[in-house]
């Protein structure tokens, strides 16, 4: 792993941001670099993922049907949209970041940001909250089956398992 300590925050302008460069090998994906940026004194934090090799778009979809199907790879660059449709759909922008990780672990981001919304003024927006996270908790349990969709058009995404389409 390379790191960079000491470098001018982009935020904050101050020398407290650390850069980190990572090699790794991911199986049945390829070798992927992953870089990250997070500043000690304003918490700013950024992270991507990419390929060794030029990317072409690609499209991922998963039936999560089981809590095996929990466990399986998921790489998200900062470039992709992830959607459970009539669930949610996560769209990149300035400040989106890659990273690799699991089928849980996405849901559980998506958990945390409905999270936000149950403790809205409007009642609408309430009971739509508390409906999503009952929707994926029973998915966690293993009780619904959802699917997920991941689409990058740098290519540097993806869902890796033998049951996930792509397109």
């Amino acid at each position: 792993m390379d790191v960079l300590e000491k470098q001018p925050c982009p935020m904050c302008h101050k020398d407290t941001l650390t850069l980190r460069e990572m090699q790794r090998e991911i199986p049945f994906f390829g070798v992927c670099f992953i870089f990250s940026m997070d500043c000690t004194n304003c918490d700013y934090h950024l992270a991507d993922v990419e390929t060794d090799k030029a990317g072409k778009p690609v499209k991922y979809t998963l039936k999560v049907e089981s809590e095996a199907d929990l466990s399986i790879r998921v790489i998200k660059g900062s470039h992709a949209t992830v959607k459970v449709p009539r669930l949610c759909e996560i769209t990149p922008g300035p400040v989106s970041n890659g990273y690799v990780t699991n089928v849980e672990g996405i849901l559980n981001r998506i958990k945390k940001v409905i999270e936000d919304q149950k403790d809205d003024e409007d009642p609408q927006v309430r009971t739509k909250a508390k409906n999503q996270l009952k929707k994926i908790q029973r998915v966690l349990w293993g009780r619904d089956p959802i699917d997920l969709v991941i689409s990058d058009p740098t290519g540097n995404s993806a869902i890796v398992s033998e049951k996930a389409v792509k397109a």
